[in-house]
C-alpha cells in the first residue's frame, strides 16, 4: 500500500497558501532549499507537476489546485480534531463546492444557491465559474459537489454525470425606457429590425432564440454577442439594445438594471440543470436547492431527471 507523506503535503499546502516558497519558509521556520526539495519529492511521488513558474511567481497547475483542495480539507480537519480533544467548539460548517457554468445568469445562480445558505446546519459555499466541460471534469474528480448549468451534460463525455432538471422559465425581452416604449407595441413583430443583444453562439438560449426568430420570420438587428450574462445586461442598461433574460428573475432585473419589460416569449424557455456525479442527490445543500427551485423559483415547471454518461 502506498502512503502519502503528510510532511510533504504540509509544505506544499503552506507554499500554495502563502503564495511562494519564501513566505512559506518563514511561516514554517525552515530553509527554502528544504521546502523546495520536499515539493519536488511530493511531485515525484504523485507523478504530477503541482506548480508552474510564471515570471517570479509559482502558480498552481490544474492538478495542483485539486491537491490543494484536498490538503486544505485534511489540515482543516486536523485543526478541528485538536479543538475537539481540547474541548473547544469547532462550529465547522458543511463545505459545499459548486461549479456554475458561465452561461447561467448570475441572478439565477444566486437564487438557486441562496437556499443552501439558510439551512439549519451552517454551510460554507465555494463557487467556481467556468466552461461546462471544465466543470464536468472537476465533477468527475469529485472536486465539485454540483454543477449548475443551462443544459444537461452532453452525450459522449468521459465523465459519468446525472442531469437533474431544476425547472424552466419563459424568456422576456428588456430594454431602457426609450427602447421599451418604441418596441413594446406590436411585440413580437416589433423585434423585426430592432437592435438586440444576444448570448454568444453555442449557448442553449442562443439556439432557442434563433429557432424562434426563424419560426416567426423575425430578423432583429444583432448589435452585440456577449458571453457573460451580467455584461450583456450592462450593455442593455446602457441602451445598446434589447436583451433576453429569464422571466423567473424579471423583478430583480427591472430593479437592478433599471429597465422595462418589452414583452414575454412563452415559446422560448430557459432551462437550468443540476449536474451531479450521483444518480440520487444526497448532499443537504443540493436537496435544498432542488426543492426551492421546483417549488419557488420555477413554479413547478420541472421535467423528469435524465441520466447522461
Amino acid at each position: 500500500m502506498e502512503w502519502l507523506n503528510y510532511h510533504h503535503l504540509l509544505y506544499f499546502w503552506a507554499v500554495a497558501r502563502e503564495g511562494g516558497v519564501t513566505k512559506a519558509s518563514e511561516q514554517l521556520r525552515l530553509a527554502q532549499p528544504t521546502i523546495s526539495g520536499q515539493l519536488k519529492a511530493l511531485e515525484e511521488a504523485l507523478g504530477e507537476k503541482l506548480f508552474e513558474r510564471t515570471g517570479r511567481r509559482l502558480v498552481l497547475t490544474d492538478v495542483g489546485r485539486v491537491v490543494y483542495r484536498y490538503a486544505d480539507e485534511i489540515f482543516t480537519l486536523g485543526r478541528e480534531l485538536q479543538d475537539t480533544l481540547k474541548g473547544r467548539p469547532t462550529g465547522r460548517p458543511v463545505r459545499f463546492t459548486v461549479g456554475v457554468a458561465d452561461a447561467v445568469p448570475k441572478l439565477v445562480a444566486y437564487r438557486l444557491l441562496q437556499p443552501a445558505l439558510t439551512l439549519p446546519e451552517p454551510v460554507h459555499v465555494v463557487c467556481r465559474e467556468d466552461k461546462p466541460e471544465r466543470l464536468l471534469s472537476e465533477l468527475g474528480l469529485h472536486s465539485l459537489d454540483l454543477v449548475l448549468s443551462d443544459a444537461p451534460a452532453p452525450p459522449g463525455v468521459n465523465v459519468k454525470a446525472y442531469s437533474h432538471l431544476l425547472g424552466e422559465t419563459p424568456v422576456a425581452f428588456f430594454g431602457t425606457d426609450a427602447l421599451a416604449a418604441e418596441h413594446r407595441r406590436g411585440f413580437p413583430r416589433s423585434l423585426d429590425g430592432a437592435p438586440v443583444l444576444v448570448p454568444t453562439e453555442g449557448s442553449s438560449l442562443r439556439r432557442s432564440l434563433e429557432q424562434w426568430f426563424d419560426a416567426e420570420g423575425l430578423r432583429p438587428r444583432v448589435v452585440g454577442e456577449i458571453e457573460d450574462s451580467a455584461l450583456l445586461k450592462v450593455f442593455g442598461q446602457a441602451g445598446t439594445g434589447l436583451f433576453p433574460a429569464p422571466v423567473a428573475i424579471e423583478a430583480e432585473i427591472r430593479v437592478q438594471f433599471g429597465v422595462k419589460v418589452v414583452g414575454r416569449v412563452d415559446a422560448v424557455k430557459a432551462r437550468f440543470y443540476a449536474l451531479s456525479a450521483e444518480r440520487k442527490l444526497k448532499h443537504p445543500a443540493v436537496l435544498a436547492i432542488r426543492e426551492a427551485a421546483r417549488s419557488e423559483l420555477f413554479g413547478g415547471r420541472v421535467l423528469e431527471s435524465a441520466r447522461t454518461r
